[in-house]
C-alpha cells in the first residue's frame, strides 16, 4: 500500500507540469547514447509516448554521425574532418543521406510506432523546409548553414497527430544538388525557433555545461555563455549546442535545456519535476 501511495505522489506532483505543457510543442535533439544504447532507446520511446498521451506535442530531430563513420567504412569510403566537421564531397553526401533519412531514421518512427504513437520521418530537403548554404564549399564540401526553415510541414504534421522525426539534411535551390549535411544540434535550434516551442530539449552524454571546477552550471544567459567561451571553459562538441540554444532563445523559445541522455528516463525528470536536471538556458 505505501508503494501505491508514493505512485500516486509522483503523478500528482507531475499533475501542475501536465496541465502546464499540455498542448505546448518541445523540440528534442535525440543523440548521444540515447539512441545508442538499447535500454536507453526504450526508455526515450516510453518517455516520448507518455509526453504525447498527456498532450505535449513532442518533435524529434536526431543526428546520427557514430553510423555515419561506419558506414562509410565498411563501404571503404575515406572521409575526415577539418574543424571538427566532416568533409562532405558528393559520395559522402550519399552515404549521409542514406544512413540518416534511412536507416536511423526509419528505425526511431518505427520504435515510437511500435509503443503507440504516430510517428512520420522526414528529412529537411521533404518540402524544402530546410533551406541552407555551404558554410564554405571549398573547406567543408557539402557542410551546410540553415538559411530559413519553413515550419509548414510540420505544423501540418502535428495538427494530424503526428510526431516528426526530422533528419537533419539541408535542401538548396538548384535542381539536381545532393542537399547539405547540417549539424543536428543546430537544425533543432533553428526548427524550435521557427515553430514557437515552448522547449527546446538537448540529449548529450554530459551532466549538462560544466564550469571550470567540472560542476554543472544549472542556469544560463548569452552574457555568462559568451565569458565561458572566452575562458575556454566552453568548446569542442559543447559549442554547436550552447550556439542552438541562444538560437532558439533569441528567437522566442522560453527555454532550452542540455540534459544527460545516459540517465534513464531523462525527458521525463526535466520536464515533469522541479528539480530537473542539467543545464536552461533562458
Amino acid at each position: 500500500m505505501k508503494r501505491k501511495i508514493e505512485q500516486v505522489r509522483t503523478l500528482l506532483d507531475a499533475l501542475p507540469y501536465i496541465k502546464r505543457y499540455s498542448d505546448e510543442i518541445f523540440v528534442i535533439k535525440y543523440g548521444g547514447s540515447a539512441q545508442l544504447n538499447p535500454e536507453l532507446k526504450e526508455k526515450f520511446a516510453h518517455d516520448i509516448i507518455l509526453m504525447y498521451l498527456v498532450g505535449i506535442k513532442p518533435v524529434i530531430v536526431h543526428g546520427g554521425g557514430n553510423a555515419i563513420g561506419a558506414t562509410l567504412d565498411r563501404m571503404q569510403i575515406e572521409s575526415h574532418f577539418v574543424d571538427g566537421l566532416r568533409v562532405t564531397d558528393e559520395q559522402v553526401m550519399e552515404v549521409v543521406e542514406m544512413v540518416l533519412s534511412g536507416s536511423i531514421n526509419n528505425e526511431i518512427t518505427t520504435l515510437l510506432n511500435m509503443h503507440g504513437a504516430k510517428a512520420l520521418g522526414v528529412s529537411g530537403k521533404d518540402a524544402n523546409f530546410i533551406k541552407a548554404q555551404p558554410i564554405d564549399q571549398e573547406k567543408y564540401g557539402y557542410v551546410g548553414q540553415i538559411t530559413e526553415v519553413d515550419p509548414t510541414v510540420i505544423k501540418k504534421l502535428i495538427v494530424e497527430k503526428f510526431i516528426p522525426v526530422i533528419a537533419p539534411i539541408g535542401s538548396y535551390e538548384k535542381s539536381g544538388h545532393p542537399g547539405f549535411n547540417i549539424n543536428a544540434d543546430t537544425a533543432a535550434g533553428h526548427i524550435a525557433a521557427s515553430l514557437g516551442a515552448r522547449k527546446v530539449i538537448f540529449m548529450t552524454d554530459t551532466p549538462g555545461v560544466m564550469g571550470s571546477d567540472q560542476a554543472i552550471l544549472h542556469t544560463l544567459n548569452e552574457e555568462q555563455i559568451d565569458a565561458l567561451k572566452e575562458k575556454g571553459t566552453i568548446n569542442g562538441g559543447m559549442m554547436p549546442k550552447v550556439d542552438a540554444c541562444l538560437h532558439a532563445v533569441k528567437g522566442g523559445v522560453p527555454k532550452a535545456h542540455i540534459i544527460d541522455g545516459r540517465v534513464e528516463h531523462a525527458l521525463l525528470l526535466e520536464v515533469f519535476t522541479s528539480e530537473g536536471l542539467g543545464t536552461v538556458i533562458k
